[in-house]
This record gives C-alpha cells, structure tokens and sequence, in this order.
C-alpha cells in the first residue's frame, strides 16, 4: 500500500529535524541528564516539526537502549511499538475533535494507572488551544500534579488561545519555520531517494510555497511527482495552483509602470487558466518583499528569488523609491487579508491592483505639490510663516468678556421679513465647536437670520434656551459669530419647538376665563 511521502520521511530521531537545534539540543540534554520535565509546550506554524518532536522524546524517555546522544534507539519493541502506534502507554489526542470535558476527565482518570510496559506514560495532546474552557480547567489540576509516572507534551499552532495558567506549568519550547536552504536540500535528499527527477529551480519554487513548513513542501513534491518524470519550476507551479514566474514578472512590471489595463489582462489571463488568485496574491507579496529588501539592503543576501529574477527585480528597486513599495506592499497585505471572507476574490485583487497602479500616481502627484508648497513657504521671511496648527486668534489672551452690544435698531418694531439669512452659520458652528462643544450640542438643525447688528438663531432643541441664559454659554458663542462675521452681534434666540409644547397650566386657566370661571393666582 503506497504511503504518503511526508508519512514516510518523519524525522525518527532529533538529528533527523531540520533548523530546530535550541529545541532538540536542550531535549537530548535532558534525556541524557534524565531531568526531562512533567509537561511540555511546543508551539509554532504548521509543519515545522511539534509533533514529530513529541513523538521522538516520547519514544527516548522509555527506550530500552538509549543512544549516549539522547536519541532513541529505534530498534527495540518499545521503539517499534511507538513507530506503528500501537504502544498502549503512548496516548495521542486530537484536541481539535476531542476537545469536550469528558474528553479530559477520561484522560485525567486513565493517568492515575501505572504503565503496562514502559517508565512513563506520555499524552501527547495536539491542536491543545481547540480544547474548551471547561476541559481546560480540568485539565490543569492533573498537570500541576500528575504522578510521577506520567508525562504531558502539549502541541498548539495559536499560543494565543492557550490559557496562562496551564502555560506557566509547562516548559515552552518555540519552532521555528524551516530554512529555506534546509528545505531545498531535503527535497533534494528525498527526491534522490525516490528516484524522483527534480530541477533545483522547482525545489526552490516548492520551498518558497511551503512558507517554511516541512510537511507542505513534501506533499507539494508528492503531488508533483505524478504529472511527469521531470519535476521543472512550470510543473510545480501548475500543481500547486500558482501563477508560474513568468506571470509574476509580467504583473511586477505592471506595477512597476502603473500600467492599471496590463496588470488587469494578466489576472484575467490567470483567472480563465483557473489559477489560485490568492496564492497569485501571496506570491506578489513575497517578490516585492524581496524588491523591498533589495532596495533597503542593494543585495541579495536576504532576498528568495531565484537566479534569474534576481536582475529584473534589482532594476525594479533602483527605479522605485521605498515609500512606493512599502505603500503598495501593503495594498497587497490588505487585499490578501481580505480575500478569506470576499465574496468574490477577482473583485478584490483587481480593486487593489487599481488603486496601487493609480492612487499611487496621485499620491506622488500630491507629494510633488506638497513639497513645492513647502519650498514656497520656506522662501518667505521667517515672521511670515505661520506654525502647522497654530491659530494666533485661539491662542493670544482672552480678553475679558465683551458686553453685548446695544442694538442699533428697535428689535420691537422689526418684522421676521427684515431679516436675512445667515449664510456664515455652519462656520459659525463650526468655531463653536472649537470653543464650546457643549453649545454646539444643542444646536444641531439651528438657524439663523440677521439685520443689521441683530442676529436671531432659530434652535430646534428646547435646551439651548437654557444653556444660552448661562453667561460663559452666551460669551463664547458671540466670540464664535465675532470671529467669522468680524463683529458683535446683540443675540436673541427662540425654540421652533416651544410654540409646539403643551402648557397644560396655562391652557387650563385660559380655558377656565373664557368660560367665566373665577382664577385666581397663587
């Protein structure tokens, strides 16, 4: 029966994991010293060796002959037994599916038994962040305590979710993602082992999609190793759904020239071929990552392209200044973020391609005049410039509270047709706003007319009444009006609503005189 690839090239000893060394160094250490710990917390992105790690020291704490370095010794029935999975002492648990309180009350009540054959019984517990609150809880007093004889190895891709409490009694070691030289060469390696032809250029290609996980890599190689005898950078890129290099040079340039209608048909030209838009959107990230640190660093050191991108790209970044690529950078960051829960991920891969071929453009028009506005303003005598932000009128003391002024005009014989209407008055409110917030509060959907020094504001909330008998009230929004109109009004102010209220009392008594009713007045 075939296995899978990654299946059959589990690391089987710590030498065998790749670019973990602060973890399998200190493992095999405490193996050696036999000071290995109670509980275990490995955490890390997928693929980069937990559980195969939590399996080998499994298998180490209770081999029948460990090797001097730590390791276990693969040959003995208790290696075995643990290799095919049929070690009763060895308890694995998916968290993700067995997450229920049950779940754990079955495990806390199973580890007060001894082991049948071997030293330690060890649960390795995976995806331990999808467990629930309550079995979370019952399962911190059997790993705070648990018998001597037992051993916890806690596996999680989302740290995040894992509570404190069952974190601070474990020792927490950190994965790292895989290298990307370690990966070419285990390709490499298990390719030659397989008798699988592969280009160096595909296993880069298929290291670079693995995003530094050792399992995808390999499955991407299994997979590739179906569509033909020679495994090339186009075949691994057709099975994984990518867009093949080509394509992302093509579009790069596209951005590169803010040509919107070329960037557009290559998505179009990869959307009819059924390609993967966000992987196609993920790849655009990583080559301009690389465009980013070429021009950060003018090498390539740090860069992941392969050989014969390197020059176009080199070009891309002497041509385009930083603020540029990190602003189109992340354009495509948020695109990528958005495409998981998008209804349609064409639409949001093209929107961004617009924006990051066009509102680029009209930024940098936008810095263009900015910078000339700042040149003009530099040109100016010191005196004449004035502070981003500083307003002299807001800051100079305030004088001490003018009176109103005295109208010019009898208010009693003017009539509502004298009056015009106030076409300052959203600046009005405006400065308001800046000197009083709490005025401005009550006159949403105000009014207001003027005749000559008289000014008459319409208010539709009832308490703006109230808030203008106050005198600081009433200074401030004349300091407001005086500001924009250039001089005092004398203010008068009504409630469009008040005609509008009833007055129960007053109605009553107006009733009761006009039907001859005696009032009389308490």
């Amino acid at each position: 029966m075939y296995q899978a690839l990654y299946r059959k090239w589990r690391p089987m000893t710590f030498a065998d994991v790749l670019s973990q060394p602060q973890v399998t160094t200190t493992l095999q250490n405490q193996i050696r010293q036999g000071t290995t710990a109670h509980a275990y917390l490995f955490t890390g992105s997928r693929g980069t060796g937990k559980t195969t790690c939590a399996r080998i020291l499994a298998k180490a704490v209770n081999c029948e002959h460990p090797r001097p370095d730590g390791n276990p010794c693969l040959e003995c029935a208790i290696c075995r037994d643990a290799e095919a999975g049929v070690l009763s002492d060895l308890v694995e648990i998916d968290a993700a599916s067995n997450n229920s309180v049950e779940d754990i009350r079955d495990l806390r009540d199973g580890a007060v038994y001894t082991p049948e054959r071997c030293k330690f019984k060890v649960y390795i517990i995976d995806e331990v962040h999808m467990l629930s609150v309550s079995a979370f809880n019952a399962l911190l007093k059997i790993m705070e305590e648990p018998p001597a004889y037992v051993k916890f190895i806690l596996a999680t891709t989302e740290i995040h979710k894992v509570p404190a409490t069952i974190i601070s009694r474990c020792q927490r070691y950190d994965f790292r993602r895989i290298r990307q030289e370690d990966l070419v060469a285990r390709l490499e390696y298990i390719a030659g082992e397989e008798n699988i032809s592969l280009e160096h250029d595909a296993a880069e290609l298929m290291a670079r999609l693995s995003d530094g996980g050792m399992r995808d890599a390999i499955s991407l190689l299994d997979r590739c190793a179906a569509y033909g005898e020679t495994i090339t950078a186009q075949l691994t890129a057709e099975a994984a759904g990518a867009a093949g290099r080509e394509y992302l040079l093509r579009l790069m340039e596209a951005l590169h020239t803010k040509d919107t209608a070329a960037a557009l048909s290559i998505v179009a030209e990869l959307h009819d071929a059924s390609k993967d838009l966000a992987r196609l959107c993920e790849e655009l990230i990583l080559m301009l990552r690389d465009v980013m640190l070429l021009k950060a660093t003018g090498d390539g050191k740090l860069a992941h392209c392969m050989a014969d991108e390197l020059p176009a790209l080199q070009k891309i970044a002497a041509e385009t200044d930083m603020e540029r690529i990190m602003g189109v950078l992340d354009l495509l960051q948020s695109c990528r973020e958005r495409m998981g829960r998008a209804v349609n991920r064409r639409v949001e891969l093209e929107m961004t391609l617009i924006r990051a071929t066009q509102e680029a453009t009209q930024s940098s028009a936008d810095v263009q005049a900015l910078t000339e506005r700042i040149a003009q303003l530099e040109s100016r005598p010191a005196a004449a410039i004035p502070t981003p932000g500083y307003n002299p009128e807001l800051t100079k003391p305030r004088p001490s509270p003018a009176p109103e002024p005295t109208p010019e005009v009898d208010i009693k014989k003017l009539k509502m047709e004298d009056f015009k209407p106030v076409a300052e008055w959203p600046e009005i409110l405006e400065e308001c706003g800046k000197l009083n917030p709490a005025v401005l509060g009550t006159l949403d959907g105000s009014k207001a007319v003027a005749y000559a020094n008289v000014m008459l504001i319409t208010a539709e909330n009832a308490f703006f009444l109230t808030m203008f008998k106050d005198k600081e009230n009433a200074r401030t929004l004349g300091d407001a009006i005086q500001h924009v109109m250039g001089k005092r009004y004398a203010i008068r102010a009504r409630c469009s609503q008040a005609a509008a209220q009833p007055r129960p009392i007053e109605d009553m008594l107006k009733q009761a005189k006009n039907s001859g009713i005696p009032t009389t007045a308490v």
